[in-house]
């Protein structure tokens, strides 16, 4: 494994589709655009999901790093 800090990560996950969960258990996969070091995310092609499947696009959206309980590229 080359990262060797969370940005390295971040950094490698740019322009590739990811999985986010954020607080109040809601789920969305995009393809991250953009972050900051406040961990606020750009999504492209945003879908929400409900037990895996997709329950309804979103598009581009702005996620506040505070909500974010975790990032899987």
């Amino acid at each position: 494994m080359t990262e060797k800090r969370p940005f390295d990560i971040l950094n490698n996950a740019l322009g590739n589709n990811v999985l986010i969960r954020l607080k109040g258990g809601v789920e969305v996969r995009g393809k991250m655009a953009s972050y900051d070091v406040h961990m606020n995310l750009v999504l492209e092609e945003t879908e929400q999901l409900e037990s895996g499947e997709v329950k309804r696009k979103l598009g581009t959206m702005l996620v506040r790093g505070d909500n974010v309980v975790f990032i899987s590229p």
